[in-house]
């Protein structure tokens, strides 16, 4: 044999073959552009013997099909975004407790065999003041960033000793729970709608593959027929991950393993939400911007809703499957016209129509 044909034929022998080497093999050149290398925790590693930093790349590659471009230019994106927001230092970071107290929380439980298992809350019903809250994008992004940093530091993901199996179920993430208490379903608000534009985009891009489930509590009686119209347009493993019941205690049938410590008001035998619940740290508003909120409070503005996205039409089921796994972690909205929203946007799974508090 050749000198030239041996040549070509240890390339195509040490060619890498399955997406996971492919995309381990451009790593040291990803992260060499984007001029970082943290993501959830994890110093990325190019040996593929790291088995945090092949998990990490593992979440990339799910989220995109097992398509290693796909997942290498979602990997580079989300890392440049890391290096400029930083949303490690964001989970010490002091927020604005008239705009962002009690409305997201973290908690970490263990089932009988010793398994712990991270769940997010999301209660729309605390919101006060939408302009307040939702009303500087950039500020509310920061803060919905840090509540997902803070879930994800929880899973600890730095320390994880085996591979995500291959076409088998991820043990390396969240329960994701909304809560829709005390909020109803019939207008939609231009600042929510701005925010949770953006707020989509950039979560979905920067977290995928962290969420198993995602329950919907306590929402309307009604708009239960908007869940079961879905099966009409998504995939069912899509499906399978949503979870819609009109009362909050019925969540404690949906996580048995975990009744003990879950919170009173969703079913379970452990404290309250607000007792038990990590939140981020809050400090109060400076003068000069109290008094800028205390101006737009004035202002005859809608009352709380849950925030929506913008429609964009998918080709195909497939296609839905895969976009909306990307969207894991979009800020979801309420699941008024979820049939809607989850099949034409394919960034956020859980979008629904505008959802207002009830008027008291």
């Amino acid at each position: 044999m050749s000198t030239e044909a041996a040549a070509t034929t240890t390339t195509t022998a040490e060619a890498p073959k399955t997406p996971l080497a492919k995309l381990t093999a451009r790593l040291a050149e990803i992260t060499t552009k984007a001029d970082y290398k943290e993501m959830w925790g994890v110093e990325l590693d190019v040996s593929p013997d790291h088995i945090p930093s092949q998990v990490v790349l593992q979440k990339f590659l799910r989220a995109n099909g097992n398509d290693a471009e796909a997942a290498e230019k979602q990997l580079a994106s989300a890392l440049t975004w890391r290096k400029t927001m930083q949303p490690g230092k964001l989970t010490s970071q002091q927020f604005d407790k008239s705009k962002f107290a009690n409305l997201g929380y973290v908690t970490v439980h263990k089932d009988d065999a010793g398994k712990e298992m991270v769940i997010t809350w999301n209660i729309y019903g605390a919101v006060n003041n939408n302009q307040a809250t939702f009303g500087n994008v950039e500020e509310f992004i920061k803060w919905r960033a840090a509540l997902m940093e803070l879930g994800v530091q929880k899973l600890k993901l730095s320390e994880v000793k085996a591979l995500i199996p291959d076409g088998g179920e991820d043990p390396y993430q969240m329960i994701q729970t909304h809560d829709y208490v005390d909020v109803s379903f019939f207008r939609m608000d231009p600042a929510v709608k701005a925010a949770s534009k953006e707020t989509i985009q950039t979560l979905s891009m920067a977290y995928p593959e962290l969420l198993a489930h995602k329950y919907f509590v306590n929402v309307p009686f009604i708009m239960g027929w908007m869940f079961g119209a879905m099966k009409l347009f998504l995939a069912p493993t899509t499906l399978r991950k949503f979870h819609p019941m009109t009362s909050g205690t019925t969540l404690a049938s949906e996580l048995p393993t975990i009744v003990a410590t879950l919170p009173r008001e969703y079913g379970g035998k452990g404290p309250r939400l607000e007792e038990v619940g990590q939140q981020l740290a809050f400090a109060d508003a400076a003068p000069m911007a109290d008094k800028t909120e205390a101006t737009k409070a004035e202002e005859p503005t809608p009352t709380t809703a849950a925030p929506v996205a913008e429609p964009a039409v998918l080709a195909t089921t497939d296609k839905a499957e895969v976009a909306t796994d990307k969207a894991d972690e979009a800020t979801p909205a309420a699941p008024a016209a979820a049939v809607t929203a989850a099949a034409l946007e394919p960034t956020a799974e859980e979008a629904a129509a505008a959802a207002t508090k009830t008027a008291a």
